[in-house]
């Protein structure tokens, strides 16, 4: 097998708001919409679950990335705008949740290993997606954040919440849910929500550390061993309500566009 190099990547194929390279085993999907800061859309929800569905079954590892300063700034609320304008009683909010828990899910059920490579802000639905993921690693400068509650809406997001309580334990985040504050990349190492960190110049080279040696590791005996540990995370997890994600969101946000609308 010839050596990975995850320094200047070649060009990709690119989707609306992804772009996604592979070198041999390795899989790198890149969030690819800079201008917006990475927000997740019902596009780029669509191009991810799209990729990921149709991955090479001979792929070991996936990167998920993000292009330009910031890994991913969460959800795009004009867009959250224009379905509570098209139906006040929020479906197309409820449609949406519905796909972020799809991709969440088959980042997390990937056969392969999913690792999270994130910079800048990491913020909402940024912080779901990288948690998504078996492996993250951040850069020094990376901060993150999750000002849902300020902006009116529930933690519930592509089964953000409990996969967070199960890696940085309820009372911590807790705290980090009810005051919103941002948070540095190495208080997230101490929380788990990121495994390691390191100067952003050394973000590939991590990355390449933990992808050498998994893509040499017997398929069979790889897939059951994650397969395992994801079990095990979930019988941890007994009261993970995380199914009810795209209903709490759709209710929370359509009774406060109609109280806004009578006040």
């Amino acid at each position: 097998m010839t050596a990975l190099s995850f320094g200047a990547l070649p060009a990709g194929a690119v989707r609306q708001t992804l772009r996604t390279f592979r070198e041999g085993p390795v899989l790198t999907i890149e969030l690819n919409t800079p201008e917006q800061g990475n927000a997740v859309t019902d596009t780029m929800l669509d191009d991810l679950l799209a990729v990921l569905q149709d991955q090479d079954p001979a792929v070991r590892v996936v990167v998920l990335t993000g292009s330009g300063d910031d890994f991913c700034l969460g959800g795009d609320r004009g867009e959250f705008t224009r379905h509570l304008a098209h139906d006040p009683t929020g479906s197309g909010i409820r449609m949406s949740g519905i796909k972020a828990q799809r991709v969440c899910d088959a980042l997390t059920a990937n056969p392969a290993v999913t690792i999270a490579r994130v910079h800048g802000k990491v913020i909402g639905a940024g912080m779901a997606l990288a948690l998504a993921c078996d492996l993250r690693v951040g850069s020094e400068d990376a901060t993150f954040r999750l000002p849902e509650l300020a902006l009116g809406l529930p933690t519930a997001w592509g089964g953000l919440l409990p996969r967070l309580i199960n890696e940085a334990g309820a009372a911590r985040v807790r705290e980090l849910v009810l005051t919103g504050r941002a948070f540095t990349a190495t208080e997230a190492q101490y929380l788990s929500i990121l495994q390691r960190v390191v100067p952003a110049h050394e973000l590939d080279a991590a990355v390449a550390d933990w992808a050498r040696p998994i893509v040499r590791r017997p398929p069979a005996a790889l897939r059951v061993t994650k397969t395992l540990l994801n079990s095990l995370s979930a019988a941890s997890r007994l009261a993970d309500v995380s199914v009810l994600d795209a209903e709490l969101m759709a209710a929370v946000v359509a009774e406060s566009h109609q109280a806004r609308g009578t006040g």
